[in-house]
Formats: C-alpha cells, structure tokens, sequence
C-alpha cells in the first residue's frame, strides 16, 4: 500500500472510532444547524480534528480542504490537497440509521491519486490508489457487468440543502424510475460512490454535492473500471457537485436518460 494511503487508512479508522463512540451515545450529542436541512454535530468535528492530525503529522506542509472548515488557515494552492469529509452522513448518524462514512481523498497537482472511504458500522474500507486498482478491505473491486439500464439498479440522493434544484430532480427521478430495475437512496454520497465501483449499484447520479462528497469516490469508481462525469460527462465534477458515475455501457444511457432534465443554469 502507497504510504500516503496508509496514513489516510490509519486517520479514516481513528475517525471511525470517533463516530462509533458518539453512535452509543446519541442523545447527548451538541448538533448545530449549519443551513436548512443541513446539521453538524460535535463528532463531525472531532473526527475532523483526529483526521488532521493524523495527516499533518506525517506531511506537515500539505494543504486541507475539509467539510467542517479545518483547512481554512492554510496555503491555498499547495501541491498536496487532503479533501475530507470526516463523517459523510451526518442525518442518517444522528437519527441512528447505520449508513454513514468518513471520506478522505488526496488531490495531487489536480488529480485525485489517493482514495480512503470507511463505513465504520460494517468495517468495510474502500482503497484506491491511482493507477493500482481499488480494494473492499483486500478485495479488488470491478464495477457490475450490467449493460442494459432497465436491467440496473441505480442509486441516487436527493439535493437535500436547497430547494432551487428539486423540480428537476424531481423529473430525473421519475425518468430513471420508467427505465431501471430500481432506485434506491441511502443518503451518504460518498459511500453510493463505493457502492459503484463494488458492483453494489450499477450507476449513481445527484446534484448539489461538495467536493468531499464525491473526491475520494471518483477515483474508487475510475479504479474498479467505471465512469464518472458531470450531468454532460464532463470531468468538472468536483466544482459543479453533479455527479453520474456508472458502468461504462450504463453511463451513456445515464446521461441520455437524465439530458432533458438538466436545469439550464447548469447547461
């Protein structure tokens, strides 16, 4: 294993430890609303706080980009970005739905070349290092051999923070509802992502996502052999928050499918 993706698995698994802990201890959790329908909670912090430290640690001049804000102080354009969601599910965690992860991708002169994404409830840990394939615990992980759409199961998320996205996602679901064998929505994006390159799903589309949601997941997704773009398959995914990654077949029946629908601020 690269030794930055070491460091990244030892601070996902001391985050995971984190969340586990607060897990049992729901009901006495500080949560702040952080805008509608938007929540962070004291373990989001913390976990955030041991993420950090464990990367600065080893690589003391690397830049953080972090959902909770860690980062903010630091050089703004460094050669190696960490980008961190440190509890990717914060919902589902604080109503006790077991669907919730820690995200950590390391972005290197622009591209993602370091992936680490644990779902601390079944001990499952996503790898992926550019070029080397990506892994479930020692697994190599292929995305599903499913060609024909209506045969796929896809999953999904809807844009939850605002409402100015919904009627056209609204109409994207009700498509991808007519053509597939069935939608699902868990509510961690980045774990839908590993979902992908698994085989679990065959495809995953949502709008209105940040670049900790989707980095580290990009790369698992690429690495297992399947596609990831924007709602026109473009690679500005990261900036834009769309998001369609599938199997490469499906991918383009994924984008036929979702075309008509895309909100003409995003064309």
């Amino acid at each position: 294993m690269h030794p930055m993706l070491s460091t990244a698995v030892k601070a996902a698994r001391h985050a995971g430890s984190v969340i586990q802990r607060g897990a049992r201890d729901l009901d006495r959790l500080t949560v702040t609303r952080k805008g509608h329908n938007d929540f962070a909670s004291e373990v989001d912090h913390a976990a955030e706080r041991v993420i950090v430290e464990t990367l600065l640690e080893a690589y003391p001049t690397h830049g953080i980009l972090a959902e909770e804000g860690s980062g903010k102080d630091r050089e703004s354009d460094p050669e190696f970005l960490w980008i961190i969601d440190p509890l990717d599910g914060t919902t589902n965690f604080l109503h006790g739905f077991p669907q919730y992860c820690v995200s950590i991708a390391l972005k290197h002169r622009g591209k993602i070349t370091q992936a680490v994404i644990y779902d601390p409830v079944h001990n499952d840990l996503f790898t992926a290092t550019r070029g080397r394939g990506a892994f479930l615990n020692d697994r190599r992980l292929r995305v599903s051999r499913r060609i024909e759409l209506k045969d796929c199961l896809i999953g999904t998320g809807f844009p939850f923070r605002e409402g100015r996205h919904l009627d056209a996602y609204l109409a994207m679901m009700k498509a991808m509802v007519e053509r597939t064998a069935g939608l699902r929505r868990p509510g961690a994006a980045a774990l839908d992502l590993a979902y992908v390159a698994a085989g679990y799903y065959d495809g995953f589309w949502e709008l209105g996502l940040s670049p900790w949601d989707i980095a580290a997941g990009s790369l698992l997704v690429q690495e297992a052999g399947g596609l990831i773009g924007d709602l026109q398959g473009n690679d500005t995914y990261l900036d834009s928050g769309q998001v369609v990654a599938a199997t490469p077949k499906v991918f383009a029946q994924m984008l036929q499918a979702l075309a008509p629908f895309i909100p003409p601020a995003e064309n």
